[in-house]
């Protein structure tokens, strides 16, 4: 049964810093595909970050710059480092292996940037 357990998520204040981890188990381990998206209220699921082919990386223009993912394969663990966060990134954050039409999906972990 494959499961992806997210943590890290939180409060924290504008301009600083969150890093999200997804815990990948019962499934080879895949780079290619492992992506975080996020949901805020009211509006649609959308793509943070993603590896994608021969390990390169796509970013939502919004986090470019500010966001970065990465991966400890030893772990089976994706990370998302979030910098100099904003109120506009206040969202549910899931992480998800496989693509987001047919992978599989965290529970989702809450980051609120709020002062």
């Amino acid at each position: 049964q494959v499961q992806l357990v997210e943590s890290g998520g939180g409060l924290v204040q504008p301009g600083g810093s969150l890093r999200l981890s997804c815990a990948v188990s019962g499934t080879m381990f895949r780079i290619n595909g492992m992506g975080w998206y996020r949901q805020a209220p009211g509006k649609q699921r959308e793509l943070v970050a993603v590896f994608t082919s021969g390990g390169s990386t796509k970013f939502a223009d919004s986090v470019q710059d500010r966001f970065t993912i990465s991966t400890d394969n030893a772990k089976n663990t994706v990370y998302l480092q979030m910098n100099s966060l904003k109120p506009e990134d206040t969202a549910v954050y899931y992480c998800n292996a496989g693509g987001p039409q047919y992978g599989y999906w965290g529970q989702g972990t809450q980051v609120t940037v709020s002062s």
